[in-house]
């Protein structure tokens, strides 16, 4: 059964001159990319940054209003006169700026205009803020509105809040046509890095790669106890790190596993739960991640591939943790995997499939050897569309290849709207000089406490969550608490992916959980109940970035040594606490959670695990003997009863 995603209303499906009109424009939009992202020059020309961006919002913004209607109600496939008349004034308005590139830094028109530019730009201003209302929702629309508008009243807030004003047309101005707001960091890194990244996901998933990853994690772990959870979590962390988005990764992945789970005997809030939670965990699982991870990189000014390098064990442990409470919920309910015949085998996979990898290893290869970061991508789609054309299943027709160009198309323009505003906070804190002293007032707050600071950062960032993309959580928090945090002592990439996670957590967690209402709508179950199943799984997720924040290790910010040391502790200690939630442990058996010993048990497992978690050989030493305590309390417990631990069978 295919289950239409709720999101897939959010697109108009446009047809006749309007379809032809945004192919034609995504075409246009992606060779002026690859034009000034590969260096090419005509007779000698090349673009302006700022000329650059412009135009990539002349053709992706403007088209913003066409993929997405005014209101949800309503006839939705139905142009609009409004939506026709944003579209235009958009692109002309744009593209007159494109045009003035030169001169708007050469005169400074970032702060002072002439009258017609500043009439523009209050235009721009307003038509940012309905494409983002248009794209990612009311809720982002009204938090960008009033970060965009306080420099006009900063100078009367309270305390660490209390800035420099600025007039009306004095921040219009600085919006729409200085290189820190709408044309800021987060745009900045779309023109030169993600746009290449976001169509050769499209790619991918085009040519049949989300197929191939299912069928490839099937041959994998398909046949287990279980099976059908672990297939949706190794798939939905293949998928998922290679498109960045929790909510497509829940509906593409999940239309097919969750049945196929249900269908194996796991309760649909569970197994709705289970695609939630391995979604989420996608959009930090390198070689792409998502669009933060590119915008941190800039934040940063470091290379995206030393972002994605520090994300890996992180990612790989949250990975490891839900699949070890997967495997325990098969254990104890007597679960088991697929029968062979139904299953492909490896191979088989492979046959099939194997351009897909070649084309990722293509993209890693550009990426982390020849560190060619905004070109990777673009080397890699080559062979990937190459290599598709040889099957007849994966070939693309003139049909098929246009819906590849009208489905980047609208990927880039929700994007790009959402990028573009919330740039206009980073340029609101800049221009009211905010950013700079909000440091070290969170600091005073704190009383220079690094585990208060740490709880006001998850608190921040999970609240900051629930409203705003993780982007924008995560462009507020680098600017206002991330120096905070580094000014106490901890490493700055460290911190930066722990403000990261807890932004994300917010799409597994109730009231809000975002990804739960897509599955909810598959599983066919209830979306709080599916929430809070995939709380519960993706709990490690939430001990984690607690465990790399304290021990950069993690992050391969220490000699090797100490970063090989720090994995394998903390894989122990996450296989201790993921057996701990679920009362189950490979070659151990049910652990009893609920009964006097069991319990008693359960809380040394969990304490020496998390302290295994701890950085420093002393913590490890301290945890493992905690843990051998508990183990031993099983072994007693067991034998005074005269029954041994219950088979593992995997």
């Amino acid at each position: 059964m295919e289950h239409r995603s709720p999101i897939a209303s959010r697109y108009r499906e446009l047809t006749g001159f309007w379809k032809w009109f945004t192919v034609v424009f995504s075409s246009l939009g992606l060779a002026v990319a690859i034009y000034h992202i590969f260096y090419f020059t005509v007779g000698g020309f090349m673009f302006m940054e700022n000329s650059y961006l412009y135009l990539l919002m002349a053709i992706y913004l403007s088209m913003a209003f066409l993929f997405f209607p005014m209101t949800r109600r309503g006839p939705q496939k139905l142009i609009l006169a409004i939506d026709v008349v944003l579209c235009f004034l958009t692109m002309v308005i744009t593209l007159y700026l494109a045009y003035q590139g030169y001169t708007i830094i050469e005169k400074g028109w970032g702060y002072f205009a002439p009258a017609h530019i500043t009439a523009m730009a209050i235009i721009m201003w307003i038509l940012a803020l309905e494409a983002v209302r248009r794209t990612a929702g009311t809720t982002l629309a009204i938090v960008i509105l009033v970060f965009s508008l306080y420099p006009l009243y900063a100078a009367y807030m309270p305390g660490f809040m209390e800035g420099h004003s600025r007039s009306f047309f004095t921040t219009a101005n600085f919006h729409a046509l200085s290189m820190e707001s709408l044309l800021g960091i987060p745009l900045t890194v779309f023109g030169v890095i993600l746009i290449g990244f976001i169509v050769f996901g499209v790619a991918l998933q085009s040519s049949g790669g989300g197929s191939f990853f299912l069928k490839l994690s099937s041959a994998i772990l398909g046949g287990t106890r279980g099976g059908t959870a672990k297939v949706a979590v190794l798939s939905s962390a293949l998928f998922g790190s290679l498109s960045g988005s929790v909510i497509s990764n829940v509906v593409t992945t999940g239309a097919i596993t969750i049945p196929a789970m249900k269908k194996t005997g796991y309760p649909p809030h569970y197994a709705g739960g289970i695609e939630c939670a391995a979604s989420t965990g996608g959009t930090l699982m390198p070689p792409i991640m998502g669009a933060t991870a590119f915008v941190m990189a800039a934040f940063l000014g470091i290379s995206y591939g030393t972002v994605a390098l520090a994300a890996a064990i992180p990612s790989v442990l949250a990975y490891l943790g839900l699949l070890i409470q997967v495997d325990g919920y098969a254990g104890r309910n007597g679960l088991k995997g697929l029968p062979k015949s139904e299953l492909p085998t490896i191979r088989e996979s492979m046959k099939e499939g194997w351009f897909y990898l070649f084309g990722i290893a293509v993209l890693l290869y550009v990426l982390f050897i020849i560190r060619l970061e905004s070109q990777a991508p673009f080397w890699a789609i080559l062979p990937l569309l190459f290599c598709a054309m040889f099957r007849k299943a994966t070939r693309y027709t003139w049909r098929s290849f246009l819906e590849f160009i009208q489905q980047s198309g609208k990927l880039l323009c929700e994007l790009i709207a959402i990028l573009a505003g919330v740039g206009m906070i980073l340029g609101s804190l800049s221009l009211t000089g905010v950013a700079a002293s909000f440091a070290r007032e969170i600091v005073a707050l704190a009383g220079g406490s690094m585990y208060l600071m740490l709880l006001f950062g998850a608190v921040a960032s999970f609240i900051l969550g629930m409203g705003m993309t993780i982007t924008a959580c995560y462009v507020f928090l680098a600017l206002v608490l991330v120096p905070a945090l580094v000014m106490i002592g901890l490493n700055e990439i460290a911190v930066n992916l722990y403000v990261m996670y807890w932004g994300m957590l917010s799409f597994i967690t109730p009231p809000v959980a975002l990804a739960a209402f897509p599955a909810a709508v598959i599983a066919g179950a209830n979306p709080v109940r599916v929430g809070f199943t995939a709380m519960k799984l993706g709990w490690v997720k939430y001990i984690v970035p607690l465990f790399f924040v304290l021990d950069p290790a993690l992050v391969f910010q220490a000699p090797w040594p100490l970063v090989v040391q720090a994995a394998i502790s903390t894989t122990i200690g996450v296989f201790l606490i993921a057996s701990v939630l679920e009362n189950y442990m490979l070659g151990v058996g049910k652990l009893g959670l609920g009964t006097f010993t069991g319990t008693f048990v359960c809380v040394l497992l969990f304490g020496g695990g998390f302290i295994m978690g701890l950085p420093g050989w002393s913590m490890d030493f301290l945890g493992a003997g905690v843990a051998a305590v508990g183990f031993l309390v099983i072994f007693l417990s067991r034998r005074m009863r005269g029954g041994g631990a219950e088979p593992a069978v995997v």
